[in-house]
């Protein structure tokens, strides 16, 4: 699933539709425009994985993975904002 808005999507959000902080993080990217890839993981077992080997192992959601090759597990809005600015995406 892809969200589109006027910014080129450079995010990839791997999330579960009944995780609370991917409702959250979704929420605040959706708020500021910010478009972003959605990949739910309980509907792709390849993503299930990428989530596995980015966290050591656990299925922490969401990982929001930015252009620069980083990444955020779970972050506070605040961390996520910061990541935003800091790639000048807001």
């Amino acid at each position: 699933m892809s969200t589109n808005f006027e910014k080129p999507a450079s995010i990839t959000m791997y999330s579960g539709d009944w995780c609370g902080d991917c409702r959250r993080s979704k929420k605040l990217l959706d708020s500021l425009g910010v478009g972003y890839n959605l990949i739910d993981v309980d509907t792709d077992e390849a993503a299930a994985k990428k989530v596995r080997d980015y966290n050591g192992g656990f299925q922490s959601i969401p990982v929001i993975v930015f252009s620069d090759g980083t990444h955020l597990t779970e972050p506070s809005d605040k961390a996520l904002l910061s990541k935003l600015e800091e790639l000048s995406l807001i």
